[in-house]
């Protein structure tokens, strides 16, 4: 009987890789049960990614469109919020503690609801989340520096627990030019650690370190393979403790990804281009210059291979037009399409564009690099109107992020393509599901995924 469900999020993992000895014990998972290549949903992002899988629903119903924001009423984007009341629909912990306050109420709770304990480590937009455990990166912000904190529930279970028996969880190694595999074991001892002492039945947690390879070095790339196999390891700690804790028999394993990448080689600065057409206006402070959002009539919030196009009344045909005389963009999505590729929700750009396939968008609009924002050579994820990969790399000289984007080799957020398999993700299990549709080894949805998580706790 299963009372453990283990969901591992290996960013970057593939449906080849389990077959390419480079991670036997994720290969070990996968021939104990099933493993199918893996759909996600548009756009291939890690916000909405996520939340899909967590609410069984698309973008266009859980909102979140991509991983920032436009503040139509405050003309202000912002990437990385963490706020879980930004999501729209209900997420697997919140349909448990529902469950368990009706059963409550009418005095049937069966005894193992009764003492189902959700556990979410690291996954975005939970901050504030109903799970009964949570721990996730928040960083306190000073005015001569930055503390680094991570927000966590039980009150103090990061401050008083992890923190003192791990360490001090170091947000440089989670993202930035320090970035690298010391966030995932980290993260991969934190998950042994609540396993240990606080005991969930279903835990989410995150192991980000391949996902950095891929945008510095390219999907092929022998850094790649590198962390594929460091990943590899990290799995096999979290199955050696549920085996010491004598719970291995009773727990599912699940292993994802969120995307799947595609090697790139250059960026389109959609900004530039419509700044170009009159259509975004700067104001000059001090010296730099900043997106007038009062005053432009479009700019592009940038994502990866994907960029929302927000346009007032009355300018989106010649936005439109900016976009379809653009080399570099490979579709333009309008009303229908978006309906098509269910993300037509009222956070949307009125227009989205995709690139191609070897490309990504730079959220870049200034002529001179010297008139680029104050925020523009450091790591900043929450003001600049976009994704930024630039910021994984830095120049030596200045000590700063270099404003080259031909650095990046590796990109995401794409449709997947069936015809050539790229953009798929992975899903294995060492349980074959008996509800989980379109089952393996066919492709799967994530959709499906979310869906068959949910149905595991009803």
């Amino acid at each position: 009987m299963i009372k453990y469900i283990i969901v591992l999020d290996v960013v970057g993992l593939e449906i080849n890789h389990i077959y390419s000895g480079l991670v036997p014990n994720m290969a070990k998972i996968a021939a104990e049960g099933e493993s199918a290549k893996m759909e996600p949903v548009f756009p291939a992002l890690t916000c909405p990614v996520q939340n899909s899988i967590l609410s069984g629903t698309y973008p266009n119903q859980h909102g979140i469109i991509a991983n920032g924001l436009y503040d139509r009423d405050n003309y202000v984007p912002s990437f990385w919020e963490q706020s879980s009341a930004l999501v729209q629909t209900e997420r697997i912990w919140d349909k448990v503690k529902k469950r368990q306050q009706q059963n409550k109420s009418s005095k049937s709770l069966s005894p193992s609801l009764s003492s189902f304990k959700t556990g979410v480590l690291f996954w975005q937009n939970t901050m504030y989340a109903k799970s009964d455990i949570v721990v996730t990166p928040r960083p306190l912000h000073m005015e001569d520096g930055m503390i680094m904190w991570c927000y966590s529930k039980p009150t103090g279970f990061y401050d008083r627990e992890l923190k003192e028996t791990l360490g001090e969880f170091n947000l440089a190694t989670y993202w930035g030019p320090f970035a690298s595999n010391k966030s995932s074991e980290w993260i991969a001892k934190a998950t042994e650690y609540t396993l240990e002492k606080k005991r969930p039945n279903l835990l989410f947690t995150y192991i980000p370190h391949i996902d950095y390879s891929a945008q510095r070095f390219g999907k092929n790339s022998n850094q790649v393979r590198d962390d594929l196999k460091k990943a590899d390891e990290l799995v096999e700690n979290i199955i050696k403790k549920t085996v010491e804790l004598g719970i291995k028999d009773k727990t599912q394993f699940i292993i994802l990804s969120e995307y799947g990448f595609n090697d790139v080689r250059t960026a389109v600065p959609l900004n530039l281009k419509f700044r170009d057409e009159d259509l975004l206006h700067t104001r000059t402070i001090h010296g730099k210059e900043y997106i007038d959002y009062e005053f432009s009539s479009a700019f592009a919030m940038v994502d990866h291979q994907i960029a929302h196009i927000y346009v007032k009344e009355g300018f989106v045909e010649r936005a439109r037009r900016v976009l379809e005389n653009t080399v570099g963009i490979d579709k333009i999505l309008c009303t229908e399409e978006k309906k098509n590729l269910k993300i037509d929700h009222e956070r949307s750009g009125e227009l989205i564009a995709i690139s191609d396939k070897d490309k990504w968008f730079s959220y870049y609009w200034w002529y001179d690099s010297e008139k680029s924002p104050v925020y523009a050579k450091t790591v900043d994820i929450h003001r600049k109107p976009g994704y930024d990969p630039v910021e994984l790399f830095i120049d030596p000289k200045t000590k700063s992020i270099p404003l080259d984007p031909q650095l990046v080799k590796g990109s995401h957020g794409r449709p997947a393509d069936p015809l050539t398999e790229e953009g798929y993700s992975v899903y294995i299990s060492n349980r074959k599901s008996d509800n989980l549709k379109n089952k393996p080894p066919t492709s799967i949805n994530c959709i499906s995924v979310g869906q068959y998580l949910n149905s595991l706790i009803t």
